[in-house]
């Protein structure tokens, strides 16, 4: 059976939230796309959570349509504290519970599923958030919506590093556009319910979060080069290799998330990421041999069909609001999070 997670990951996480952790006594939340990367973290960190709230826990409500997910893997945990509900949040749901927080974190991420889910996507981000708006609006709860860095588009070089008040440089008609223009919109929606209807809303943007969880077959960068790692086939790069990010490993994503949640000023916009340091997808080869030890041979290749284009050539963080406003600092290196990954990637991915 796969381990979804490090268990020392989510200790980690429990750990560096302890201050925090007695604001969720006796809340109900609902977490929509829970079977995904980041919604599994979600649901392991609450359960985790509710071992030091015995006496007054939280309940979760946990929503997913499974549509991108290869099963569903909220049923191995035993929890009286949990329900699972299969539901596809574009449709109205009707909960007895009083509510607290709403996360929704439901989305089509991957390109390349989004590519073949283009409807999904942008109904999940828009229509999907309007409704999870709304169940917020009734039950007077606190909102947070995953948004995604991919909302700056390509941006411009002088507004590296980019800060969440860059309005972006997004075509309406590419090859993401049903991805990037569907979480500005999503976006729109949530400073819509903030200052006409009284919701309490916090918008995240994540930078390039990875780390164990991730599905072999998600085809992004990371799972797609451990993938062939673990196969022994070249890596393929897309494009000429130039293009640069950083990386946020989960244990520092997730602090941060719980962070907006706990602490997040109304109305505000969050980048939730790691700013340093900032790679080009070859120098990750580099990283990624002193990572594991290993040779690493790689391919230069036109993006695959399957693969939309038009990606931003340059993808890093100001971090600094949320610095001054949660006290949120990355704590992982680089190097240490890609280590913990491919040695869980090494165990775990079949090497397709």
């Amino acid at each position: 059976m796969i381990q979804y997670f490090l268990p020392s990951d989510i200790e980690e996480i429990v750990e560096r939230l302890k201050p925090f952790i007695s604001q969720f006594s006796g809340k109900t939340i609902v977490l929509s796309g829970g079977n995904g990367f980041l919604g599994r973290y979600f649901v392991e960190i609450f359960c985790k959570i509710n071992d030091s709230l015995a006496s007054d826990p939280l309940k979760l409500i946990v929503i997913d349509n499974l549509i991108t997910s290869e099963q569903n893997k909220i049923d191995g945990i035993q929890s009286r504290q949990i329900d699972f509900i299969k539901h596809d949040v574009i449709e109205e749901i009707d909960l007895q519970d009083k509510v607290d927080i709403v996360i929704h974190a439901a989305g089509i991420a991957s390109p390349y599923y989004y590519s073949i889910y283009p409807l999904e996507t942008l109904d999940v981000a828009i229509t999907g958030t309007r409704r999870m708006l709304s169940l917020a609006k009734t039950a007077k709860a606190k909102m947070i919506f995953f948004s995604s860095s991919e909302i700056y588009g390509d941006p411009d070089p002088e507004k590296i590093p980019i800060s969440e008040d860059y309005r972006g440089n997004v075509s309406p008609q590419g090859p993401r556009a049903c991805y990037d223009e569907s979480k500005r919109l999503g976006e729109t929606l949530c400073h819509i319910y903030n200052t006409n209807f009284d919701v309490e809303t916090n918008i995240i943007r994540p930078f390039n979060i990875f780390g164990p969880g991730m599905v072999e077959t998600d085809y992004r960068v990371l799972p797609n080069f451990a993938s062939k790692i673990k196969g022994g086939h070249p890596v393929p790069i897309y494009g000429n290799g130039s293009q640069t990010r950083t990386f946020c490993y989960a244990t520092d994503a997730m602090v941060g998330f719980f962070l907006v949640i706990l602490k997040g000023l109304p109305g505000e916009t969050y980048n939730i990421g790691n700013p340093m340091p900032e790679i080009s997808v070859l120098n990750l080869i580099d990283y990624i041999k002193e990572a594991t030890g290993k040779h690493i041979e790689f391919k230069v290749i036109n993006y695959p069909e399957s693969y939309p284009g038009d990606e931003p050539m340059r993808r890093m963080p100001s971090i600094l609001k949320a610095r001054d406003h949660l006290g949120y600092f990355p704590e992982v290196e680089l190097k240490q999070g890609l280590t913990r990954f491919f040695s869980w990637t090494e165990k775990f991915y079949s090497g397709i």
